[in-house]
């Protein structure tokens, strides 16, 4: 079964919505806050969702443009404004629709159908999920190569891209300097082993909250490194 959010502070509209999309065999979840729609929507999982424009304090405009940074998930963006540059706007920031209100509940369950049949025919012809790490709060997009700190994307060079994501990938392992330069640098004895330490000074920095505390690159004095889980 589908699972929808709708992000709509008239509480009547939503339940109209809900009501519609529930009897066309949908699971419909409602939230009137802007805040806790865009929230949601980043950190919960749902096949499409449905946006109204005017929000209080996070609009739609702004829900869909955080979506789009982080899914591909549709987008039906809903509001009462008929303003050619607000619909110019919204599908530019890409939402996948954009209706006026008012507008006939049946029409926006044919367009929600529509919308999540042509997203899973993409699915399953083209679109090859991406290979994600996730380790409270920390996402590493190894097909993307990407990284996330609580949804906040942080610049890696190409070596500590790979150093993370090698560490990452064996958790609970420790390894020495020399076992890390040969495995990223891939070299025996050429080179100083301490850019190992300099590079993970520089993970450090960019993903440890507290650095001196670090929650996931610890340091195993007279050993090496270990990725803790």
């Amino acid at each position: 079964m589908s699972k929808i959010l709708i992000v709509e502070d008239e509480i009547s509209i939503a339940d109209l919505e809900k009501d519609y999309l529930e009897l066309s065999g949908f699971e419909v979840e409602i939230e009137t806050s802007g805040e806790i729609g865009l929230q949601r929507a980043l950190h919960e999982e749902f096949d499409l969702f449905i946006l109204d424009l005017m929000l209080p304090n996070t609009d739609g405009f702004e829900i869909c443009k955080k979506i789009r940074e982080v899914k591909n998930t549709p987008i039906l963006m809903v509001s009462a404004k008929k303003d050619d540059i607000d619909k110019i706007r919204g599908l530019g920031l890409g939402a996948d629709d954009y209706m006026t209100k008012p507008f006939s509940p049946s029409e926006l369950v044919a367009r929600v159908k529509a919308h999540l049949a042509r997203y899973e025919r993409l699915i399953g012809s083209n679109m090859q999920k991406n290979e994600v790490i996730e380790i409270r709060g920390l996402k590493i997009d190894k097909t993307a190569r990407r990284v996330y700190v609580n949804d906040e994307e942080k610049s890696f060079t190409t070596k500590e891209f790979d150093l993370l994501t090698f560490l990452a990938q064996n958790p609970n392992h420790v390894y020495t300097k020399e076992e890390l330069f040969r495995k990223i640098w891939d070299m025996e004895s050429i080179g100083d082993i301490a850019t190992v330490t300099v590079h993970i000074k520089k993970i450090r920095e960019k993903v440890e909250f507290d650095t001196t505390n670090p929650q996931y690159i610890e340091t195993i004095w007279g050993v090496g490194y270990r990725f803790k889980m």
